[in-house]
């Protein structure tokens, strides 16, 4: 490897922001509990919101990682570490999926057995959406993710040491397997977690729009990621504005994407006109909820796609790192959007309390994230591509 790539190290993690961190996640905690005691369907509906949306940020940075060694990438080398640091989250997901189920009745109507005795359409759910079944198959998938997130990750940092091309087959071999692993499981997930808050409901393209969405947010992530470290110094030598040119594509992209698959699914069940589908759009267009879902139309997709779209924008460190919290506050929003109608059907709930959940998963998301790249190399040192894409250019 060339002599001029240094190694910039592990991150520095100081003890400021293990304290702010920290008072984010205790502060978010309180504000769950006190909810708890005064209002349970909004501090549930709180709770499953943020463990969600969370869980797609930890899960789509080694997704994403998977598919730069899946297509062999070589542009992605510098910045591959900090997706791979999102991954440090997953477990912390164990967690709020075991509080998840605690609080279950709170959040899925099909856990009411009387209610479910008395409804055919859910009575011949039942097998599936039941509450010992829901945790087994969603905490498996959850130790799924981890496996293979360890497995690769440390393949990763192993070649660290010296640079042994085998890692990198390694990895090569491990990511297809888990993509397509993640496709499924990810999709059950979603229908699980999401769809079923109305478990009447169904749509054979959601599963893609939570994906469309995973990826929104992780891009958007790791954007920011990239933008404080190179900010701090760790990455000066190593990433150029062409590599953050290349993150502004990939976020353009999949704004694009997430909303043609919006647009597709809204689209079927608008000409399709079934009762068990439009039901649900019709809970968004009516009352307080109009508004929020012209955002998602307006705000989501079109003003990234519109501040992105130039080319000098995709090489502005200050837009797109307020294209990206834009974008990760939209995606957040969607969420919301997808969540909080089941509960609140006259519009959306958005108080100091969830803002404070929400910052308090953001804590230990944060924390997570830097506790990992303060354990290993910021960048992948030893990837044998990691020299030529340090000289990554655009023609």
């Amino acid at each position: 490897m060339s002599a001029v790539i240094k190694n910039p190290g592990k991150f520095q993690m100081s003890s400021s922001i293990t304290l702010v961190t920290g008072l984010m996640a205790v502060v978010g905690l309180g504000a769950f509990l006190v909810q708890l005691s005064t209002d349970p369907h909004r501090a549930w509906s709180s709770f499953v919101l943020n463990h969600f949306y969370f869980l797609t940020l930890g899960l789509g940075g080694i997704v994403f990682a998977a598919i730069q060694w899946l297509t062999n990438a070589m542009w992605s080398a510098p910045i591959r570490r900090i997706l791979e640091a999102f991954s440090g989250y997953l477990p912390f997901v164990v967690l709020t999926m075991l509080v998840l189920f605690y609080g279950l009745h709170h959040v899925y109507t099909w856990t009411d057995v009387a209610m479910v005795s008395k409804d055919p359409i859910l009575s011949g759910k039942s097998g599936y959406l039941s509450p010992g079944f829901f945790l087994a198959r969603n905490l498996g998938a959850i130790l799924i993710w981890i496996y293979f997130a360890r497995k690769m990750i440390g393949n990763s940092v192993a070649q660290d040491a010296n640079g042994d091309f085998q890692y990198t087959e390694r990895n090569r071999f491990l990511s297809p397997i888990f993509i397509i692993v993640f496709a499924l499981t990810f999709t059950m997930a979603s229908f699980d977690q999401m769809m079923s808050l109305d478990p009447y409901w169904f749509s054979t393209i959601f599963g893609i729009y939570m994906f469309a969405g995973m990826l929104y947010s992780t891009l958007a992530a790791l954007c920011l990621g990239t933008l404080y470290l190179k900010g701090k110094g760790y990455l000066d030598g190593l990433v150029n504005d062409n590599h953050i040119h290349d993150i502004g594509k990939f976020m353009f992209a999949f704004t694009v994407f997430w909303a043609y698959i919006a647009f597709s699914q809204f689209m079927l069940i608008w000409y399709a006109n079934l009762p068990e589908e439009t039901g649900y759009y019709l809970r968004r267009f009516n009352s307080g909820w109009l508004g929020l879902s012209i955002f998602l139309l307006v705000g989501k997709f079109l003003v990234p796609f519109v501040f992105l779209l130039p080319r000098g924008a995709k090489r502005s460190e200050a837009r797109l790192k307020k294209v990206a919290i834009f974008m990760l506050i939209a995606q957040w929003i969607d969420v919301l959007w997808i969540v909080q109608p089941e509960f609140f059907q006259e519009g959306p709930r958005v108080g100091i309390f969830e803002i404070l959940i929400a910052m308090g998963f953001l804590g230990v998301f944060i924390f997570l994230t830097l506790k990992f790249l303060s354990k290993h190399n910021v960048v992948a040192i030893g990837d044998p591509r990691l020299e030529e894409a340090v000289s990554h250019h655009h023609q």
